[in-house]
Formats: C-alpha cells, structure tokens, sequence
C-alpha cells in the first residue's frame, strides 16, 4: 500500500503498515459535519463550502467501515446558548479569522446550542457515537473523546472531515500526543484550499499517515 509523505506517494514501510495501519482497535473520527459549516443558506454562521464535496463520499466509505465492524464517531461543537462557553476567553479563531476571510455576519450562532446549525449533513447512525462537546479546535477538548476511545480499546483513529488546516490537524496532534495513531484520508477532508497540502505535509511529517480513503479500506479488507 502507498501513502503521501510529504506530499510524495510512496510504498509504506512494513512497520508503519504494522502499527498504523491495521484494521483491528482503529475507529473513524468524523469531525464538525454540521450545517453551521456546510449549508447553503446565506445565514450560515461559519461557512466553509469545499466540505461539501466530500459529504457523499464519507457517507460511502462509513458505510463500508460500518460493514467492517469499525466504530464511528462523530464530533460536532456545541456552544451553551448564554454565551458562557466564551463569556470571558472568546475562541481565538473568532478573532483572527474574519481579518483574513471577511466579516461573518451571522458569526454568533456558530455552535449555538438549539440552533438548526447543529443538524448533522452526513448519515448518523444508531450505532454511531457522537462527541458533542467540543468548544474549541480540538475534538479532544474539552470532550470525553479519550475516554471513549480508551473503552472502546481503539488505538488508532482515522480522522476526516472539516476543516483540515483547523480543526483535523489540532485534533491529529492531540491524538498523537496521546498514543493514538493517526490516519488522514486526504480525500475525506477539507479546508482552506491554499492550506491543504501543507497541512497534510505536517501530519505525514510529523503525527500520521496520509492515505486515499479506497486504498485504504482494500488494505483493511485484505488483512481483516
């Protein structure tokens, strides 16, 4: 099997194939596919539109993982709808964020709890978990996503999902950092698109193995 390393397609080593790869203890991470970044209404408080693309083919390879016995869970932020969750330490993205993209109008809502913003755009299934409360970037903070995982017995994740320069790479360093190995299929995530490749770069360099999502799941199904 061949993954990107540093954005190079190359043959991966046995002992990474070992440790990274193997279907057995891995669970897929779905992070912040809600509609408060992926509808298309105007009022969306926090849009980012290229993940889009990829909401039927996650929807396609869970079910395959769903198929292989494999955990999913999804993580989606959740905000009290009193404001306290950033009262007095506002998330920093709040800030530097609309200087570069733009003013955000309906921005306040973003993670809102009650608001339709919250809905889910990809399929949930009863099976599935869901890590509500995230309220920062990373889908280990402040959630009880370690705990679940240590329970469950999963030792590796495969993260996907939005966006890949914020939220998937904040999430793959907290994962590495805790012992988890990271997978990333480079085609079920999005982000600002001049970041992509580089952020990916840094996960291969440095917390993961970037891989195509089909080639993926034919090496777990040859080594179930």
């Amino acid at each position: 099997m061949q993954a990107y390393f540093d954005n190079v397609r190359k043959e991966v080593p046995p002992q990474i194939r070992e440790v990274f790869l193997d279907p057995r203890d891995t669970a897929v991470i779905t992070i912040d596919m809600h509609d408060g970044h992926l509808s298309e209404d105007p009022a969306c408080p926090c849009p980012s539109p290229r993940g889009r693309e990829i909401v039927e083919p996650l929807n396609r390879f869970m079910a395959e993982c769903r198929a292989l016995g494999m955990p999913i869970i999804h993580v989606r932020s959740t905000l009290r709808k009193d404001g306290a969750d950033e009262k007095l330490y506002p998330s920093a993205w709040r800030m530097v964020f609309p200087v570069t993209v733009g003013e955000i109008p309906n921005i306040a809502e973003h993670a809102l709890e009650g608001t339709r913003w919250n809905k889910m755009a990809i399929d949930v299934h009863d099976e599935d978990y869901m890590v509500t409360t995230k309220k920062r970037l990373s889908a280990f903070y402040p959630t009880d996503m370690e705990l679940l995982l240590r329970n469950l017995g999963i030792r590796r994740v495969v993260l996907t999902g939005c966006m890949t320069d914020c939220c998937v790479i904040n999430t793959a360093f907290d994962a590495a950092n805790r012992d988890f190995r990271v997978v990333v299929p480079q085609d079920l995530t999005r982000g600002s698109e001049h970041l992509e490749i580089p952020t990916l770069q840094m996960i291969s360099l440095h917390l993961g193995v970037v891989v195509d999502s089909a080639e993926l799941l034919d090496y777990w199904k040859a080594n179930l």
